[in-house]
């Protein structure tokens, strides 16, 4: 079999439980024999994993939001270009046939990018393009990734034909057919590293998904796929890898440390699981984690059946950081044992770009960069979200009022059009600023950075009642007369700014200085108080509806719409539509913070 462009003899996915260990043979390179302590020579054998995770669509160190450099606060850079120039300094220090790469998913959604190439110039098209991502993790030379959330956003087909067009597996050994019970993507990869002397070092690389994407995609996978717990197929798959011989066995799971999850009890299965996967299931000696977007150069877990450490490391979002696990390996009774594992994250903003990345996908980023920046209206004072998350501000006011009018005209002439229509909304990004004079795409889409659509769900004065206490633990607890920090505000227990929800349509307080649970004063509608058998039609995202976030109500709350158009292009053909932005149409104070009575701002 003749080598392919990065040397490798040929790998192989597997997709069942029969199929024998195979895969690449690397060239060789990089074994060592060293003394053993005590005397006695013994072969070793070193060689490296490097990791990437929730990419989510970034290719260059662009912010298409913005039109500009991407920049942040702590400085960091993103995308895959940048990827590409730490992976070559590896490779190149270790010897490319003592090397792999793989992802731990969440990669075809986030940015204009990734959005253009689903939706506007489809990969599923007739003779549509491969998509910038698969052309560059291709170009990079992956070996194998996991299948994030994110990845099945855009539905299965755009999945399957990003899949076809990758030279890698996509691995998802708990997305299994909801007929077979099979699994419906490859559940692991297998490759071997040629040594010098010895056998070759057989390692696998198991894939695990999330069991929220039963939740948070139901549109897309009810019926067709079906998501079981990462500790329950890593305890079913782990045994089987080295049954087949593999000397070394790393899990890249899209699943956070934490044991945590956002659905509560909707799911009988753990959002973030990573940690209780090495804890719990032994044969494991690496986990690459993904879905928290947290930085976690090292961490160890020891198995609770051997007594050993298993390392766990999940690189930062977007590119910015990427893991590098280094396995030192041993030759013992006719077999290579793994006799020390460490890792380490290597930082973006320290090297430049990648020019053979950033040439490869130099048309289509432009493409994009022309798409964006079409202007849709104009706008009569410039509108900014950074101080969303702790007061009620036109810009967030600007995203319900749109998707409350929505629901209204969709529901004109049904038996729920006489009710009151309220509408939720989030501070999606801090950074998003809707300019005075022209308005652009890339304005806009700022506004709603998720491919989320927007559904109508019928509650009770009580329900919002709870619904509005719930969202209220965002903030912490500041007694009257202390002073108030906005930094040290928001993002009570670690809730991130898109699970704190403002509600448009009724007028209420939010009284920090009570616990939560009992902070909301009103809501008032009308000029009265809502009683708790009142009843209204909630305009809601269906990240929301499905049960994202956990939110009390929502998820069992009647349907009476939906859609499947994303509510950012909703906003963006209504700025086409009105022709200009005017926050005396929309704006008002719907919600404030108080202490006793007292506004906080």
């Amino acid at each position: 079999m003749p080598l392919d462009r990065r040397g490798f003899l040929g790998r192989t996915a597997a997709t069942g439980a029969g199929v024998a260990l195979a895969g690449a043979v690397a060239a060789p390179a990089g074994a060592r024999e060293e003394d053993r302590s005590g005397g006695g020579a013994a072969k070793r054998y070193s060689f490296t994993v490097m990791g990437t995770t929730d990419l989510h669509g970034t290719v260059f160190n662009w912010d298409y939001f913005t039109d500009a450099e991407y920049d942040d606060r702590d400085g960091n850079d993103i995308g895959l270009a940048k990827i590409s120039t730490l992976v070559a300094r590896i490779r190149q220090e270790r010897g490319r046939g003592n090397t792999l790469l793989i992802d731990a998913g969440d990669t075809i959604q986030g940015t204009q990018l990734s959005y253009y190439y689903a939706k506007v110039d489809p990969i599923t098209g007739e003779n549509g393009p491969v998509h910038p991502m698969a052309q560059a993790m291709n170009a990079i030379g992956y070996d194998a990734a996991a299948l994030g959330n994110h990845e099945f956003n855009y539905g299965i087909p755009v999945l399957r034909k990003f899949e076809e067009q990758c030279d890698f597996p996509l691995l998802g050994a708990n997305a299994l057919d909801a007929v077979t019970g099979r699994p419906a993507f490859p559940p692991y990869w297998t490759g071997r590293l040629r040594t010098p002397r010895g056998r070759d070092v057989k390692v696998a690389v198991l894939g695990l998904t999330n069991p929220g994407i039963a939740v948070w995609d139901k549109a897309h996978v009810q019926g067709r796929m079906t998501f079981p717990g990462l500790e329950e197929q890593a305890a079913f798959w782990v045994p089987r890898l080295r049954s087949m011989g593999a000397d070394v066995v790393i899990v890249s799971a899209h699943s956070g440390t934490s044991g945590t999850s956002s659905y509560g009890d909707r799911l009988p299965h753990v959002e973030n699981a990573a940690a209780l996967v090495a804890e719990r299931v032994p044969g494991i000696d690496a986990v690459l984690v993904g879905h928290a977007h947290a930085e976690i150069p090292e961490r160890r877990v020891v198995n609770a059946e051997t007594g050993r450490e298993v390392v766990l490391s999940e690189p930062l979002k977007w590119g910015q950081r990427l893991s590098v696990f280094d396995f030192g390996l041993v030759w013992e009774r006719g077999r290579w044992v793994v006799e020390s594992v460490s890792a380490r994250v290597l930082d973006s903003a320290e090297v430049e770009e990648d020019p053979a990345i950033t040439r490869l996908l130099g048309d289509e980023h432009a493409k994009v960069v022309a798409y964006v920046n079409q202007v849709v209206g104009t706008s009569v004072e410039a509108m900014s979200s950074a101080e969303a998350p702790y007061r009620d501000t036109p810009v967030v006011d600007l995203i319900n009022f749109v998707q409350a009018e929505t629901v209204r005209e969709a529901l004109a002439g049904t038996e729920h059009a006489g009710l009151p229509v309220l509408s939720q909304a989030a501070c999606f990004s801090r950074s998003a600023v809707i300019p005075a004079g022209e308005v652009t795409i890339r304005d806009v889409a700022g506004l709603y950075p998720f491919e989320n659509t927007l559904e109508a769900r019928l509650i009770t004065g009580a329900q919002l009642r709870e619904y509005l206490e719930f969202s209220a633990r965002y903030y912490a607890r500041v007694p009257a007369g202390a002073p108030v920090d906005p930094a040290g505000l928001t993002n009570a227990g670690g809730i991130p700014d898109y699970n704190y929800d403002v509600v448009s349509g009724v007028s209420y307080d939010v009284d920090i200085s009570r616990e939560p649970g009992s902070r909301i004063v009103g809501p008032v509608i009308g000029g009265r108080e809502v009683a708790d058998d009142d009843r209204f039609v909630l305009a809601v995202n269906n990240y929301r509806a499905n049960g994202g976030g956990n939110f009390p109500h929502i998820a069992s709350a009647p349907q009476v719409w939906a859609n499947s158009e994303e509510i950012r292009n909703t906003i963006i053909a209504w700025v086409q539509r009105a022709g200009e932005v005017d926050p005396a149409r929309f704006a008002s104070v719907d919600w404030r913070l108080v202490r006793e009575g007292t506004p906080v701002f």
